[in-house]
C-alpha cells in the first residue's frame, strides 16, 4: 500500500464574497410591527442594516456567486479544483448537498463535494479540513464556501432573532504552499464544542424557527473564547501583537469588541462587518475578510486571526496569511 505525498503546508489563494441586493434597515423592521427601534437594535447588537435574499434566490445561488468570485481571483480554472466544501446550517433541504450543485454550476467536474455543518464556526472548520486535505495529498486545490440563507429560518415577529440574522456567502480557494521559505499560510486550528449548551441556539424541527438564549450565549462567548484565540496564535508562532487584523464571527458587535479587548492585540484592525451585513453565520468570516481586502484594510502577507463560534456549541480559531 502506498500513501500519496501531500504538501508541507497549505495557504489561501484568494477570497470572494456575495451579498443579496435587498437591504433591510432597523427602521424597516420596526415599521413591520416588531416592537423595536433603530436605537434599541444598535445599542444591543450593533447592527444598522442587513442583507436578505430574494424569494427566488437560493442558498446554492449565493454560494456559487461567492465561489465563482474566489475562483476567478485565484487565477485557477475550474479544472484545478478537486474538492468543494460548503459550510452551511441553512439549506432548503438536506438532500442533495449544496456543494455538488455549486460545483456543477461553476464547471468543476467530478470533485469531492460535501456540506459541513458547524453553524457559525463552519467556515473555520471547513478551512481547517481543506488545509488538512491539501497537506495529506487527498486534494490539491479546495474551494471552501460559507453560505447561509438564515432568513428562511427566522420568525420575523421574534425580536430576539429577526434583528440579527441575515443572508450571504463568502469563499476561499485553498492550495499548497509552493515556496518552502514562505511558511504555512493556514496555521493550526484550535477547535472544540460544548454540547451541553446546544439548546442555547437551535431549530427544534423542520417546522420551527431558529431560537436563541441571547444572554447565555453572550456570557459564554465573552468569557470562554479569548483563550481559544490566544492558543491559535501560540500554535501558529504568532504573537497577538503581530496580528494585522482580528476577524471573528460577526455575531454581535458587543461580543466582538469584548473578545478583541481580551486577546491583547490593540494594533489589530477588528472586523465589524456586522454593522451593515448582520449575522450571516458561516458566511460572516469570509465575507468580512473579502471586504477588508477589497478596501485595502489588510495587505498581502499579513497575519490575521480568525475565530468562529456559535450553535452547537462549536468554536474554532486559526491564524492565516492574507493572500
Amino acid at each position: 500500500m502506498r500513501l500519496i505525498e501531500g504538501s508541507p503546508a497549505a495557504r489561501i489563494l484568494a477570497f470572494g464574497g456575495y451579498q443579496p441586493a435587498k437591504v433591510v434597515t432597523n427602521d424597516d423592521i420596526a415599521a413591520s410591527g416588531v416592537d423595536t427601534s433603530d436605537e434599541w437594535i444598535r445599542s444591543r447588537v450593533g447592527i444598522a442594516s442587513r442583507r436578505i435574499a430574494g424569494p427566488d434566490e437560493s442558498l446554492a445561488d449565493m454560494a456559487a456567486a461567492a465561489g465563482g468570485k474566489a475562483l476567478a481571483a485565484s487565477g485557477l480554472s475550474a479544472a484545478d479544483i478537486d474538492l468543494v466544501i460548503v459550510a452551511t446550517c441553512t439549506p432548503e433541504a438536506p438532500i442533495p448537498n449544496t456543494a455538488a450543485t455549486v460545483a456543477t454550476r461553476l464547471g468543476i467536474l467530478a470533485p469531492g463535494a460535501y456540506d459541513l455543518n458547524a453553524a457559525c464556526a463552519g467556515f473555520c472548520y471547513a478551512l481547517a479540513t481543506a488545509s488538512d486535505a491539501v497537506r495529506a495529498g487527498t486534494a490539491r486545490h479546495v474551494l471552501v464556501i460559507g453560505a447561509e440563507k438564515l432568513s428562511q429560518w427566522v420568525d420575523w415577529t421574534d425580536r430576539s432573532t429577526c434583528i440579527i440574522f441575515a443572508d450571504g456567502a463568502g469563499a476561499a480557494v485553498v492550495g499548497p504552499v509552493t515556496d518552502p521559505q514562505a511558511g504555512p499560510g493556514i496555521g493550526p486550528v484550535v477547535w472544540g464544542s460544548d454540547g451541553g449548551m446546544a439548546d442555547k441556539i437551535a431549530i427544534a424541527d423542520r417546522n420551527s424557527f431558529i431560537v436563541q438564549e441571547g444572554q447565555a450565549v453572550f456570557r459564554w462567548a465573552t468569557t470562554a473564547l479569548h483563550p481559544v484565540a490566544r492558543k491559535a496564535c501560540e500554535l501558529a508562532g504568532v504573537d497577538p501583537t503581530e496580528l494585522a487584523a482580528f476577524v471573528p464571527h460577526q455575531a454581535n458587535l458587543r461580543i466582538i469588541e469584548a473578545i478583541a479587548r481580551k486577546i491583547g492585540a490593540p494594533q489589530a484592525r477588528v472586523a465589524d462587518d456586522i454593522v451593515h451585513a448582520g449575522n450571516t453565520s458561516s458566511a460572516s468570516i469570509p465575507l468580512a475578510l473579502s471586504r477588508m481586502i477589497e478596501r485595502g484594510e489588510i495587505g498581502s502577507g499579513e497575519a490575521v486571526l480568525l475565530l468562529g463560534f456559535g450553535a452547537g456549541i462549536s468554536y474554532a480559531a486559526q491564524v492565516i496569511t492574507v493572500p
